[in-house]
């Protein structure tokens, strides 16, 4: 089966809210981060949508106009389209024009990739593909996963793809917290398994979707994401690295860096804690999976990265060492700012392993609903604040830039990303 190998941009119209609603039907297999804000925008568009996911309160919840996750304007765009009918919640798929796959696509203890989700979607979805059908693949994968996986698992054997049945790869391209306006406004790239299977999909996209809009191959789509994310870990990898070098030679990395930025053609990056989140921290190692002997560089990054929070808990230690049994206040325990997301987050992974050294610490998080976390305490940040000798700032949420600096000096601090520097 050829993949279209040429990747041309088109500049597609501004989404018009206006427009008249579409009488396509979408099945949004998964309701996670990406699902449900792809499922809420395009039932405001106008299409008619069955979001799908396999936890019940999920589903209840969403069928109640609520939602189970953090991100701006979210719960008003799902209370408007469940309101009207346009988005439904359910457990199993029902037939429809248009398949959207968002499942988790996570590693394994050794870094392998398990698309035991996209498999799994696909064979549900399988029985319901009918003639004339899309279906897409929106989760970050391994290289030829749309090819190798979605295709052999989710279309009919009776199907040809290209003719019968048209799928694709487009890869979300989003930051949390702003979801919303990046599905919309950011340049999108589709890759299909055929032309005409790219250019389905993209007649789809550009129902709703303001940014330009580039066609290429499903695999060439798929390794594109992959190393928007690799380059971005590599860039962190040299920060982080160059963080813990200046603490071993005892000068400032944040000065260092700041200094070395001076010069025209040098953008060193902030070092922090390590990388968190579903994406960069996960999808490096597709790359490394598919060309371990091509990829030493990308693996080194990861790494690096990986080992961060490691250095970060033995410094924290050595400075608890110099009190008798202090309270340590951990701020933050999602992966970025002001976002619920604890995936893969460093910040949570460096208080737990301080909680399991046996220190006593305090963890806040605003933005971490107490009800939904019951793995340890969480506290106001008023108290951590009053009651800690050591401070450490993981995670930089707004509500800790303001602590003010008198306090700051009464304590010994540790600001993982310098936000009380700035």
């Amino acid at each position: 089966m050829n993949e279209v190998a040429t990747a041309t941009p088109e500049t597609t119209p501004q989404a018009d809210s206006t427009a008249k609603p579409a009488k396509a039907t979408v099945c949004v297999m998964g309701l996670g981060y990406i699902g449900l804000p792809t499922a809420s925008i395009l039932a405001t568009r106008g299409f008619d949508v069955t979001g799908v996911d396999v936890r019940p309160d999920v589903v209840d919840t969403i069928n109640q106009g609520r939602i189970h996750i953090e991100e701006p304007d979210l719960d008003i765009l799902v209370r408007s389209a469940v309101g009207s009918g346009q988005l439904k919640a359910a457990h199993e798929p029902v037939a429809a024009d248009i398949f959207i796959i968002c499942v988790p696509t996570p590693i394994t203890e050794d870094h392998r990739p398990d698309l035991s989700y996209v498999e799994q979607a696909s064979k549900t979805i399988k029985p319901l593909v009918r003639a004339g059908n899309l279906i897409v693949l929106e989760s970050t994968s391994p290289p030829q996963t749309t090819q190798n996986v979605v295709v052999p698992l989710a279309v009919p054997d009776d199907l040809t793809v290209g003719e019968d049945v048209f799928v694709a790869h487009c890869p979300e391209r989003v930051l949390p917290g702003r979801i919303l306006l990046e599905a919309v406004q950011n340049d999108r790239v589709i890759g299909g398994m055929t032309p005409a299977c790219a250019e389905r999909a993209r007649a789809f996209y550009e129902e709703f979707v303001a940014g330009e809009i580039f066609t290429t191959s499903a695999t060439a789509a798929e390794v594109t994401k992959l190393v928007e994310n690799s380059y971005r870990d590599v860039n962190i990898g040299f920060a982080n690295e160059l963080s813990m070098l200046a603490d071993r030679l005892d000068v400032d990395p944040l000065e260092i860096i700041q200094l070395a930025n001076r010069h025209p053609r040098v953008n060193i990056l902030t070092p922090g804690p390590g990388v968190g989140g579903h994406c960069i921290s996960v999808d490096p190692w597709f790359l490394v999976h598919a060309a371990p002997d091509l990829t030493p560089l990308i693996r080194m990054a990861r790494e690096v990265n990986d080992r961060k929070p490691h250095f970060l808990v033995e410094h924290i230690k050595k400075l608890a060492s110099q009190f008798n049994s202090p309270v340590i206040g951990c701020l933050g325990l999602a992966y970025k700012a002001d976002v619920d997301d604890l995936r893969e987050s460093p910040s949570l992974e460096i208080t737990r392993d301080l909680i399991a050294a046996g220190h006593r610490v305090m963890a806040c998080d605003p933005y971490v609903p107490a009800e939904r976390f019951n793995e340890f305490p969480l506290h106001r940040l008023e108290e951590v604040v009053a009651q800690s000798q050591i401070l450490v700032l993981l995670t930089d949420h707004r509500q800790f830039k303001n602590v003010p600096r008198r306090v700051l000096e009464e304590k010994v601090v540790v600001d993982t990303r310098g936000i009380w520097r700035r």
